[in-house]
């Protein structure tokens, strides 16, 4: 990389100071991000992220963090946002990069972009896409009214064989029997499936969830003996 490519920016907007034992199994990671979303999740714990896409650190900072990381015994690196999938070639170019370094990748994305979705799987080691609710709510819930993109990435995902998990923010009175059925026909065959409980703060994009309670425990529990059979393992986190 010539001296003027090195201070090019990237799509990484930011990164965790320090390494995650959590956020990507068997593997101690760099967690960076991007910003810019096509979704409107009143939930989302990100929302500073959800604004236009904007260039973060050059290519040479990046490198740099990276090799600190490495000094720290980090061997992976997740790739998050924002909707890391808006970045296009972008992405690809990223996921290269930290293959370059020797990192294993573990990419997050809310399934918007099948297409893309459908490069970047030989490049990477693992993929965990947000499953929000049933197709025809996500115009509801999270802004998006293209469901078959969403059923389309799901499979793509699944049909791929790459390792994988999806995972669903529970809101109680949302995400209701019928609504969890639908979203369990809908990854039928994955790995994982992740339960995590909506979590109120006061600084979460829709103001009416600000005050709803957190998510029970119990609730988690009676959604993951209802949720056992659409995936080889049905995890709660977080309750």
């Amino acid at each position: 990389m010539s001296t003027g490519e090195a201070q090019e920016k990237t799509p990484v907007y930011g990164y965790l100071q320090q390494p995650s034992m959590v956020d990507f199994e068997g593997h101690l990671s760099m967690v960076i991000f991007t910003s810019g979303c096509n979704f409107e999740c009143g939930f989302c714990h990100n929302a500073p992220l959800m604004a236009e896409p904007k260039l973060g650190l050059t290519w040479d900072k990046l490198k740099h963090a990276c090799k600190q990381f490495r000094l720290q015994w980090v061997d992976g690196v997740v790739i998050s946002g924002g909707e890391p999938t808006i970045w296009g070639d972008k992405l690809l170019e990223l996921i290269e990069f930290f293959n370059r370094q020797q990192l294993d990748i573990k990419l997050d994305t809310n399934g918007s972009n099948p297409e893309l979705l459908q490069e970047a799987i030989p490049l990477v080691d693992y993929v965990s896409m947000d499953v929000k609710c049933s197709p025809q709510n996500y115009p509801r819930l999270a802004g998006f009214d293209s469901e078959d993109k969403i059923q389309k990435s799901i499979r793509t995902i699944i049909d791929s064989e790459i390792r994988h998990e999806f995972r669903t923010t529970v809101i109680e009175d949302f995400h209701t029997d019928s609504e969890m059925i639908e979203i369990c026909r809908l990854i039928e065959g994955a790995q994982y499936y992740i339960l995590q409980p909506f979590l109120p703060r006061d600084n979460l994009p829709d103001p009416a969830l600000r005050s709803k309670p957190r998510t029970s425990p119990e609730r988690l529990e009676q959604i993951k003996q209802q949720m056992n059979n659409c995936a080889q393992h049905v995890i709660t986190r977080g309750g």
